[in-house]
């Protein structure tokens, strides 16, 4: 089973941040700018949050809050479920479907490694699904070859 430190060394390895006292505005302006769907929120080099689209749609939009004057701060979500590097993609998985959270920050030594999201786990999953089956297929392939060979 692959684990996050793996994970981490085959993906792009940038994270983005914001500080709470910025606006969800500018949240929003940065995420569209780096294609992700959530920011680790920073204060004094410690993880006090996460701001996620998901958050800006359920805690500005329906409640007719103006992302302009509202802070990340108010709408991120916090505490932070994370992962350590040494956990697994199943790991991963059971947190994020018990939590119903998407992206789950990499902590190391109290420090941000990294961030996972739900495409990432369940894309390695897959890739481990499939090289699994293709080697079940070529031991049951080749133990027929064997056993009519002789």
């Amino acid at each position: 089973m692959t684990t996050v430190r793996k994970l981490l060394e085959s993906k792009a390895r940038d994270t983005w941040t914001i500080h709470p006292d910025a606006m969800a505005y500018d949240a929003l302006q940065l995420m569209s700018d780096k294609n992700v769907g959530a920011l680790l929120v920073v204060r004094d080099d410690e993880l006090v949050g996460i701001f996620s689209e998901r958050d800006y749609a359920r805690k500005v939009i329906l409640k007719g809050k103006s992302s302009k004057i509202t802070t990340v701060g108010e709408l991120m979500t916090h505490p932070v479920y994370y992962v350590t590097p040494d956990m697994t993609m199943d790991d991963c998985m059971a947190l994020m479907v018990g939590r119903r959270v998407r992206h789950l920050p990499v902590m190391e030594d109290k420090k941000i490694a990294g961030v996972v999201s739900i495409g990432d786990v369940v894309n390695r999953i897959i890739t481990e699904q499939q090289i699994k089956i293709r080697d079940l297929e070529s031991y049951i392939t080749g133990g027929y070859a064997d056993v009519g060979s002789h």
